[in-house]
């Protein structure tokens, strides 16, 4: 039997996931959009004019964190094809143990804005591009923890954490 497709739960097993978690239900219009979804499919279209919002950031976030996914709408004939969201997971299991550092770490980088971590994004990026993906060689160069690091790249646009490596979004 199939699992309907809002029913099935996230599993948490990173707190770095935290960082996205936080950022996304900490906003008002994030927060509407995705109840929006749980509801069931809906254009970019609708969520602005039913949120009264430009909805593009919330879409994004959402997307990134996996909480969302989306099909195009077959349109009526001699129209084009929409794209339309729902939400992925109605339930969320975390299973996870880090120290109270890293966990202190991943609150402070949930809250501070753009610019005050720019600097820390863009010297994570840099080693990246030079080729240095690894959690361990990131952390030896940046003299940071891989909890600081995975957090920094689940806030940035171009990275994107993959197992025990950083790569840099196409």
């Amino acid at each position: 039997m199939a699992v309907p497709m809002g029913k099935r739960t996230k599993l948490i097993n990173d707190p770095s996931d935290l960082v996205l978690l936080l950022r996304t239900f900490g906003s008002n219009t994030h927060k509407e959009v995705f109840d929006k979804l749980s509801e069931g499919w809906m254009t970019e279209q609708e969520l602005s004019e039913s949120t009264g919002a430009d909805v593009k950031p919330s879409l994004e976030i959402l997307r990134k964190s996996g909480l969302i996914e989306s099909q195009w709408r077959m349109p009526e004939p001699g129209k084009t094809p929409d794209k339309e969201y729902t939400t992925t997971y109605s339930k969320l299991h975390a299973n996870f143990q880090c120290s109270v550092k890293d966990i202190s770490d991943l609150i402070m980088i949930t809250f501070k804005s753009d610019g005050e971590l720019a600097e820390m994004i863009d010297a994570i990026e840099k080693e990246v591009e030079k080729g240095n993906r690894s959690m361990v060689g990131l952390s030896r160069a940046l003299d940071m923890s891989s909890a600081l690091i995975r957090g920094i790249a689940r806030r940035s646009c171009r990275l994107t954490v993959k197992g025990q490596r950083l790569e840099l979004v196409k």
